[in-house]
């Protein structure tokens, strides 16, 4: 009799378990299909906003200018071509007379469009003239780390001459009848720093 009786529980058991475990599946694929969709935030799109988040200043007047097409500097917000014919010579710092330094001094001459100046003031040489123009961000972002195209430097020196070089500052104080980058210079360094410390990641393409 005692046989019988495990006989038949192991019978019923046998029957029970596979609807217990059917019900099981049904319940979690209906708590799948009803389950709040949660929001891609991978490291690759979040890591490339770090470098767009400072990209405007890169191409604001005040640094396209002279990271534009063509031999030549631009003037103005609109970037109309250097008066005077000027052009970028051997090593960047013009042709003949029409030196950079003939006019453009280590800081901006009193009154309202004068010449503008800085330390150094210059357009990047021929042999590595750092045109951005037309770029993406990404081709931006993977132009201004390459050693090829920005003299030879490595990310610890680009990231000082993006926040401390005398002459990428003057685009925050460009002198009287300009038009200064508009992020405040600790914020654009901040969200250079910020960038470096995540290992300089470009933009998806």
């Amino acid at each position: 009799m005692r046989l019988s009786r495990m006989v038949i529980c192991f019978a019923l058991m046998s029957l029970a378990v596979p609807g217990v475990l059917g019900r099981l599946g049904f319940c979690r694929a209906a708590a799948a299909a009803h389950a709040p969709v949660v929001p891609d935030t991978g490291t690759a799109s979040d890591e490339g906003a770090l470098f767009t988040a400072f990209a405007p200043v890169l191409r604001h007047p005040r640094c396209m200018n002279c990271h534009s097409q063509g031999d030549y500097p631009r003037q103005g917000d609109d970037g109309h071509p250097h008066t005077m014919n000027v052009r970028r010579g051997p090593v960047g710092f013009g042709v003949t007379a029409e030196k950079c330094n003939t006019c453009h001094q280590d800081h901006n001459l009193v009154g309202a469009h004068l010449p503008p100046g800085a330390p150094g003031w210059r357009l990047p040489p021929p042999a590595m003239p750092m045109i951005w123009e037309g770029l993406t961000d990404t081709q931006l972002c993977q132009s201004i780390k390459d050693p090829k195209q920005n003299r030879n430097r490595n990310l610890d020196q680009l990231v000082e001459h993006l926040t401390e070089d005398k002459l990428v500052m003057w685009g925050w104080n460009p002198g009287e009848g300009r038009t200064p980058v508009p992020i405040p210079h600790d914020e654009f360094t901040a969200k250079v720093k910020r960038w470096q410390a995540a290992g300089a990641p470009c933009p998806a393409k």
